[in-house]
C-alpha cells in the first residue's frame, strides 16, 4: 500500500519564525503566500511503501462451499406420536392377532378339564308307591375309571325330565334302604347289581358297574314317558363330574 505526502521542500520554501520565506523567494511576507504556493507547478509525491504489510503472506484460496444437502422435513409429533408410524399395517397386525387366537384355542381345547370317567345307564326300572304320587325307581350303571389315578366317588344323583319338560332331582339312597326298598318292591330286583353307594373306589383303568335307588314325585306313566333320565357321579378333588344320560 502506498501513501502519497505533498513534499514541501520542491518547492524551495522554508518558512521561519521572522515570517520571512527563504530559499530563493526573499521578501515575501508569510501573509501574502496562499497554500499550497501557487508557484508550485506541480507538487511531487513520493511513495512510501509498507514494508511491514508487503512481508504479510498472501492468504491461501479460500476451498469452494459444498453444495448444500437437501433438507429434509422432520416433524417429532408425526414421527413418534401416532399409530401410522409406531404401528405396522393393520392387515399384518389382524394376521398375527387370528393366528395367537388359534394358537390359544388349540392350546385351551387340549388343555381343557376333562371328566375322569365315563359309563353308561344299562337298566331302568320303576315301581309306583299306592297312594302317594310317587315312584321308586332302581338304576344300574356302568362306570369306567378312564384317568391315571384311582376314582373316588363323593356323591350320586339322578335328574329326572318329563315330557313336558319338568325336571325332579333325588340323591341316591343308602345301601340299607335299597335292600328294604326291594324287599318291598320286587321289581327293583330286575338286573340289579350291588349298590353302588358314595365312597366307592374304581382303581385307575377299572370299571364298576352298580344299582342305585331314586324317588320322584311322578306317576309310573309320567315316568315312563320321561323325555329323559340322567345320572350324575361327582368323584373327589375333581372339576368336573360324570354325566350319564338315557
Amino acid at each position: 500500500m502506498a501513501v502519497k505526502l505533498f513534499d514541501y521542500t520542491t518547492c524551495g520554501l522554508e518558512v521561519t519564525k521572522s515570517s520571512v520565506v527563504t530559499g530563493g523567494l526573499r521578501g515575501f511576507h508569510l501573509r501574502d503566500l496562499t497554500w499550497p504556493p501557487h508557484f508550485c507547478n506541480s507538487p511531487q509525491t513520493s511513495t512510501i511503501e509498507n514494508d511491514t504489510m508487503a512481508d504479510q503472506p498472501v492468504p491461501p484460496p479460500t476451498p469452494p462451499t459444498p453444495p448444500a444437502e437437501p433438507v429434509t422435513e422432520f416433524n417429532i409429533g408425526d414421527e413418534f406420536g401416532t399409530a401410522k408410524r409406531n404401528l405396522p399395517p393393520a392387515g399384518i397386525v389382524l394376521i398375527c392377532i387370528a393366528a395367537v387366537a388359534v394358537i390359544v384355542g388349540i392350546f385351551a381345547f387340549k388343555e381343557r378339564a376333562k371328566p375322569q370317567g365315563a359309563g353308561s345307564i344299562d337298566f331302568v326300572t320303576a315301581a309306583e308307591v299306592p297312594g302317594q304320587n310317587l315312584i321308586l325307581s332302581a338304576v344300574t350303571i356302568t362306570l369306567h375309571n378312564a384317568g391315571g389315578r384311582p376314582l373316588w366317588i363323593s356323591t350320586l344323583k339322578a335328574r329326572l325330565t318329563t315330557a313336558d319338560g319338568k325336571t325332579f332331582d333325588d340323591e341316591a339312597a343308602s345301601g340299607v334302604d335299597l335292600d328294604r326298598y326291594a324287599q318291598s318292591f320286587p321289581v327293583l330286583k330286575e338286573n340289579a347289581q350291588p349298590a353302588l353307594l358314595p365312597e366307592t373306589k374304581i382303581r385307575a383303568g377299572g370299571e364298576q358297574k352298580g344299582t342305585l335307588v331314586v324317588s320322584f314325585p311322578v306317576s309310573k306313566q309320567a315316568f315312563d314317558e320321561r323325555k329323559s333320565l340322567t345320572v350324575t357321579i361327582q368323584p373327589y378333588d375333581q372339576p368336573l363330574p360324570v354325566i350319564l344320560i338315557k
